[in-house]
């Protein structure tokens, strides 16, 4: 039994999905004729309350896309140091935006109005990069999957509209975050200029994002996503599968939330492992000290078939998600307790 945790990314399309996918009317997307991702484009523009929509094969290019709408070269984007946008996306928003960052300290990972006032430079120093936008990540990966509550995201959004930024939203496991804080998609289609949905992770989806925003902003960024070559024929196919997903899945993720504080629990029993960061949705982020280094633990576990990863020389991450079993926990919790 292989038991992987080491990302959502890792959920295999169920048969339905599959069923959906193979049944799928399809067109030429980049001549805007694929029925299917127009009524995913649609689809999620209305969920979030926002005029447009557009489908991107990955994350990464649905927030390189939303950071170059936004931005200018030589502008700066403030986000938490443990962003994805700064951390994970090749150096992206110098390499495709030529912005520079302003990175804060959130607490585990969501930093607040104050600190977003704080960081924006004086627009009449010419020394200073101009301040133009905030990118936020709800969740957020390397502080263990924790979440934004809305009277904070209300007052970064006050902020943002008091001096004119733009306010972007790394949403790659949004609807975890929706799950575990009991809001809905119009909450932040209220608050963001921009969101960024994925919709391979804890939905299931093989691949996909979806960028959704204002019409002028889409129309821009369907310009840019064709010059880093992300213009995709029938990609209906793809599509359908991020709609099956988004109808049906959602559910699915409270379980996976469960399933991470079950594992946290016998986690926080075992004397090697030092510290837990919060586990508020399906990402467990463990400290460990003493019989096992990072590394070493991820062998050990690895010998079990439980797949995880080393996130740095003393932590380990699990993630949950719907291909991991209730089985497969009761295994996991099993090793764990004989370790």
């Amino acid at each position: 039994m292989h038991i992987e945790l080491r990302s959502d990314t890792f959920t295999k399309p169920t048969t339905a999905m599959l069923a959906a996918m193979q049944n799928a009317e399809v067109g030429d997307d980049v001549f805007g004729e694929d029925p299917t991702v127009n009524e995913l484009q649609n689809y999620c523009a209305e969920l979030f309350g926002k005029p447009a929509a557009l489908f991107c094969p990955t994350g990464t290019m649905t927030n390189q896309i939303a950071i170059k709408c936004h931005t200018q070269p030589g502008d700066e984007v403030i986000c938490d140091v443990n962003s994805h946008v700064y951390q994970y996306e090749g150096g992206g928003i110098a390499f495709n935006s030529s912005a520079s960052v302003q990175l804060l300290n959130g607490e585990n990972g969501c930093v607040t109005a104050n600190q977003i006032t704080a960081a924006i430079n004086n627009r009449n120093d010419i020394h200073k990069a101009y301040t133009s936008l905030v990118s936020l990540e709800n969740t957020n990966n390397r502080a263990g999957g924790t979440c934004y509550n809305l009277e904070n995201l209300t007052a970064i959004k006050n902020v943002c509209t008091g001096n004119k930024l733009g306010l972007h939203l790394d949403g790659a496991r949004l609807f975890n975050a929706i799950i575990a804080t009991n809001t809905q998609p119009l909450d932040y289609g209220n608050v963001f200029d921009s969101i960024s949905i994925c919709l391979s992770k804890g939905l299931g989806a093989p691949l996909g994002s979806v960028l959704i925003g204002e019409k002028i902003f889409i129309e821009k960024a369907k310009r840019i996503r064709k010059v880093l070559g992300g213009g995709m024929r029938q990609a209906g196919f793809m599509a359908a599968a991020g709609l099956y997903a988004l109808k049906n899945h959602l559910p699915l993720m409270q379980q996976d939330h469960a399933h991470a504080k079950e594992i946290a629990a016998c986690l926080a029993k075992k004397d090697f492992v030092k510290s837990i960061l919060p586990v508020e949705t399906n990402i467990i982020i463990f400290e460990v000290d003493g019989k096992y280094s990072a590394k070493e633990l991820v062998i050990v576990l690895q010998s079990k078939n439980i797949y995880a990863i080393a996130f740095s020389a003393t932590q380990i991450r699990f993630v949950l998600h719907y291909d991991v079993t209730v089985v497969m926990v009761a295994e996991i919790i099993n090793v764990i307790i004989n370790l």
